[in-house]
């Protein structure tokens, strides 16, 4: 892979009204927010603002990979225990290899602010090469839960998820994608590095 390869990233809102213009969407401005801190190579969104309808978020997913050639997926939304959350099971169902990590680690971090985040089902899976994560719906939680857990003092006491996800990226064939270490530090084995 060239290493100056734009990151493609597709960012999901998935909510019944906001896709309806109930209420306005701040999960894909919180995400483009973050990207934008936290990433130092060149990267662009595909963004889409959909109804939390499983098979909406199913062909949106296959859409994204399979034809927007996106290399990362962030969804927000639809991940809690009520009727209409369906996102993780939409996320399962085009995935080709599951991530559990990802969500098990976004459970734990998301505890250190709320006992709530037991209710969670948040799921990680490969497609092709892409890898599609599906992250909390609120923009504090977003930010916390890729960002990780900070201390009164601003240091780090628990990381966040996206300090895997260059490397994972990099591990399904995608670019090589570099952050801002003030914001997340990417993680990759010393032979991976590119310098």
């Amino acid at each position: 892979m060239p290493q100056n390869e734009e990151l493609v990233i597709g960012l999901v809102s998935i909510s019944d009204r906001a896709s309806t213009g109930v209420y306005e969407d701040k999960g894909i401005p919180a995400l483009q927010e973050w990207l934008a801190g936290a990433l130092t190579s060149p990267w662009r969104a595909e963004t889409r603002l959909i109804a939390d309808d499983r098979p909406t978020i199913e062909n949106t997913l296959v859409e994204l990979v399979d034809r927007s050639r996106c290399h990362l997926v962030l969804t927000t939304g639809g991940t809690g225990p009520a009727p209409r959350d369906v996102t993780p099971e939409a996320t399962l169902a085009v995935a080709d290899k599951e991530m559990p990590g990802f969500g098990e680690e976004m459970r734990r971090i998301s505890l250190n602010f709320v006992p709530t985040a037991i209710l969670s089902r948040q799921v990680a899976v490969i497609r092709r090469q892409a890898l599609i994560i599906n992250l909390p719906g609120q923009p504090k939680s977003i930010r916390e839960t890729l960002e990780g857990v900070r201390g009164a003092d601003g240091q780090v006491t628990h990381v966040g998820i996206f300090a895997a996800v260059p490397y994972c990226i990099d591990l399904i064939g995608g670019p090589y994608a570099e952050t801002n270490e003030a914001v997340i530090k990417a993680w990759r084995p010393k032979t991976a590095l590119r310098k």
